[in-house]
């Protein structure tokens, strides 16, 4: 991985600016461009032109080319796999772009005779160029980016694919519908810009850095069928890794829902013509880029994998609106250009639905991406992807079915919404059931982005992996659900065994598989228990944090440490990490003035508190003393 971290706290735009991302960035970006131009113009085409086709269903169209475009996913996302975790990136990257100009000639052919079956084979092939690139475009990214630019850069890709994905509908839209003395015209100048813009990508892409293969000796399995099984099999062996595929690939199953709808939508609901189209797209794309490149500030700069839930519940909120907004409406015998949709004040609803629907879709997936791309083994990383786009494709091509099965048997595109819209919240509450850290992320970011205002200092100290002791001051109720947001990994905190007994905290802690004490004087068992538990996590590589005082502070004062630290890095000689928290003392959740969580509103909404974190010690340099003379003077005088 390459290492920046000095510049890492600078804004995620001057990425753009270096070599090691802008070509890379420039040449996805032309990519799925093209890609749009392309899908968008014939569908476009085939929407409202169906005369110029032969053969050709009007109805069934949009989601036909959808699966068409999907199908090479299916059947060779796993030797694209492998194919990239083999081949050095920038050379694949310039073959693929070397293709893509082949597959545009083949499309300007379609355009230029109206020839369907040409373009559906073109369609077939643009699908091949994504499949083909899609594993080296987020196996790129950890290859040049350190882990504090990974949420930004995951964020201007995402936000770029988006804006590529509006560009490309708006020329693919105009250039479909453009008549001269009374006839189209407009697919022989679709062909011709899709060769330009696949020329330009080539271009573009010489600037790509070299990006040297992490398994150059790998030996290719070119039989798909058993690559593609070893692809998913490879992805199992982490479970919060292939449950996140699972959630990006959930999230292509609503967006492909969406986006191929949106024709029928526009017209047999809205009332609306091509330039409509158009626009429902573009609120579409800007929301899921306004999400994306928000992704960095909301998440400080980590992998915040609590965005999701927040995200999976916007999503289902306004797909459920979505369908309130449009439910019984029919569209007039004749079609409305964009100044006769926005003079309906239903249409406004309907656009506001749509844009934070695929915001929230942007806070749902980068962390996703982020965290597959940190928590999987590098030289697998390709692989790992070519697995995501085969789950994507399953999904995508199962939205299909289920768009032409329900409009089939008669179902309104807003009641597809609608259906959508609530499968989207059983899938999340059975994914957050089989991962609670995602749940438990969510609940820590929502904390101290509502009660709290968080400054992590110097939180590059706690180590990205590998087993390490955290010890912090012990302030309030809250401590661990603080700690636990200021983390970039899971913590298994050591916490008193009375806290289990309260029932909303106990169920929070042990989702977060804290480990309940108690002092050798009230249950010898359990604590002998506690140090066992310690012992197997850090022997698994967890981070575990303990608060050496015992008890919560009473005034506000850093009590004497104990000497469990000691005991447990002897028995496991790891790094230990002190801390100290600031600004919880006095809170809701402290004991200032008496009982805690007792007396409401002690403290103004967004008080602000800081996590400051000191140098790891080495385990035969930590003593309780000396730990707690640290922490002191990690808090200083703020308490």
């Amino acid at each position: 991985m390459s290492q920046h971290s000095p510049q890492s706290q600078h804004s995620q735009f001057r990425l753009l600016r270096e070599r090691r991302f802008a070509p890379f960035f420039w040449t996805q970006f032309l990519g799925a461009m093209n890609d749009n131009v392309f899908k968008v113009a014939f569908t476009s085409l085939v929407t409202y032109h169906t005369a110029l086709f032969d053969g050709v269903d009007a109805r069934s169209a949009a989601f036909l080319i959808s699966a068409i475009f999907i199908a090479p996913f299916v059947l060779f996302s796993a030797t694209s796999g492998q194919i990239a975790d083999k081949i050095e990136k920038s050379r694949l990257i310039r073959l693929v772009k070397s293709l893509e100009i082949a597959i545009m000639v083949l499309g300007l052919a379609g355009f230029a005779w109206h020839s369907a079956p040409l373009l559906y084979f073109g369609t077939f092939l643009m699908g091949l160029h994504s499949t083909l690139f899609g594993p080296v475009k987020f196996a790129y990214l950890p290859q040049h980016l350190d882990q504090q630019e990974l949420v930004g850069g995951n964020g201007l890709v995402e936000m770029g694919t988006f804006v590529a994905i509006l560009i490309g509908t708006l020329i693919g839209g105009e250039l479909a519908g453009v008549m001269r003395d009374g006839a189209v015209v407009g697919p022989l100048y679709v062909g011709i810009a899709c060769v330009v813009i696949a020329v330009a990508g080539r271009v573009v892409s010489q600037g790509v850095p070299v990006s040297p293969p992490p398994q150059p000796d790998l030996r290719i399995n070119w039989n798909p069928l058993t690559e593609t099984w070893r692809n998913l099999m490879l992805a199992r062996e982490r479970r919060v890794v292939f449950l996140s595929l699972l959630g990006i690939s959930w999230l292509w199953f609503l967006g492909a829902t969406f986006l191929t709808a949106f024709f029928s939508f526009a017209r047999d609901v809205l009332g609306g013509d091509q330039n409509v189209v158009t626009l429902l797209l573009a609120m579409f794309s800007i929301g899921i880029g306004v999400g994306s490149l928000l992704c960095e500030r909301l998440s400080g700069r980590t992998v915040e994998i609590g965005l999701v839930p927040f995200g999976s519940i916007g999503m289902t909120v306004f797909a459920v609106d979505l369908y309130l907004a449009t439910h019984g409406q029919s569209a007039g015998a004749t079609l409305s250009g964009i100044g006769g949709f926005l003079d309906d004040p239903r249409h406004w609803r309907v656009l506001a639905d749509l844009f934070l629907l695929a915001m929230f879709g942007g806070f749902y997936s980068v962390p996703l991406y982020a965290l597959i791309q940190s928590r999987c083994v590098p030289t697998h990383r390709a692989r790992i992807i070519a697995a995501n786009n085969i789950l994507n494709s399953f999904f995508m091509i199962a939205a299909s079915l289920l768009g032409v099965g329900m409009a089939l048997a008669g179902y309104s595109i807003p009641q597809l919404f609608l259906v959508v819209g609530l499968l989207n919240a059983v899938v999340a509450l059975y994914i957050y059931t089989l991962v609670p850290e995602f749940l438990l992320r969510f609940i820590a970011w929502i904390l101290v982005h509502t009660i709290y205002r968080l400054r992590r200092i110097n939180a590059d100290r706690i180590p990205e992996q590998g087993p390490a002791v955290l010890v912090c001051n012990h302030v309030s109720f809250a401590d661990a659900v603080v700690l636990m947001a200021a983390s970039p990994r899971p913590v298994r905190f050591v916490m008193d065994h009375r806290i289990f007994k309260v029932p909303l905290l106990s169920w929070f802690f042990r989702q977060a598989k804290a480990i309940p004490i108690a002092p050798a004087h009230e249950d010898p068992k359990m604590l002998q228990r506690a140090y066992d538990a310690v012992a197997a996590a850090l022997e698994d590589g967890d981070l575990v944090c303990i608060f050496p005082e015992g008890k919560i502070t009473a005034t506000g004062e850093i009590n004497p440490f104990k000497g469990g630290v000691q005991q447990i890095i002897r028995r496991t000689p790891v790094p230990v990490v002190p801390m100290a928290l600031r600004g919880l003392w006095g809170s809701f959740f402290s004991r200032k003035g008496g009982v805690a969580m007792s007396r409401p509103f002690r403290r103004g909404i967004l008080s602000r508190l800081e996590l400051v974190v000191g140098e790891p010690v080495a385990p035969e340099a930590a003593s309780a003393e000396g730990l707690q003379q640290m922490v002191l003077a990690l808090r200083g005088d703020w308490k």
